[in-house]
């Protein structure tokens, strides 16, 4: 069996990963997005893939992805749900790549989201990634994000969450309040303890593990 990790060890497991084995976090990162982008053409993605993005490192491993998707010649946008002077450092960087890329994005104001305007963007997308909220979050999505989510649930488009579906405890597997229902979800390093849930199903989809090159201790439980 595949292990399984609460939120709390996989925090000690990327401390330690950089603290002791000397990995950079940015690193980890790139794997993540990396993995993501193989994941995806494994499922045959031929774009248009809209990239949703918040401003913690679960949007930095988004904008990884963008990048490789466009290194394979996969059509892609960033929607940077965010303002880019307020992402993580991680993030930080990665927003400053896709600057240099000249990647396709667009950076959305949170005072004036317009449900009917991401409609319209995202109405003939093949895939929706979601990189807003990763296994930080312990609390409901609050507004205007939550309207994101209802969008994104809403599209034809399937969608691919990273790490996990946003919405959704990493560790009991229960949604917060609103939460992302994915397709697929690509988590990185280990299963989510929540991801035992049954109940969980609806919003992950099919799970796979994407390795993001750290070793996984202390020994887990598992599913």
């Amino acid at each position: 069996m595949l292990p399984a990790l609460s939120r709390d060890q996989l925090r000690d497991i990327d401390r330690r990963a950089v603290e002791q084995f000397a990995v950079p976090s940015l690193l980890l990162m790139e794997n993540a997005g990396r993995g993501a982008a193989d994941l995806l053409r494994a499922l045959h993605a031929r774009g248009p893939i809209a990239l949703c993005c918040g401003k913690g490192n679960n949007g930095g491993d988004a904008l990884v992805l963008a990048r490789h998707l466009a290194v394979r010649g996969i059509p892609a946008e960033i929607h940077l749900f965010a303002d880019p002077a307020q992402l993580s450092p991680d993030a930080a960087a990665q927003w400053e790549m896709v600057e240099r890329f000249d990647l396709p994005r667009r950076v959305w104001s949170l005072d004036a989201l317009a449900d009917k305007e991401l409609q319209r963007e995202w109405a003939k997308v093949e895939w929706l990634v979601d990189g807003l909220f990763g296994t930080g979050l312990t609390g409901p999505i609050r507004s205007p994000l939550d309207r994101v989510v209802a969008v994104m649930n809403a599209c034809p488009a399937p969608i691919l969450a990273l790490d996990l579906p946003s919405g959704l405890d990493a560790d009991s597997g229960e949604p917060l309040g609103l939460a992302i229902r994915a397709k697929h979800t690509a988590t990185f390093a280990a299963l989510k303890q929540g991801f035992a849930n049954p109940a969980a199903h609806a919003f992950t989809g099919r799970i796979h593990v994407v390795d993001i090159g750290i070793p996984i201790f202390p020994a887990p439980t598992t599913m």
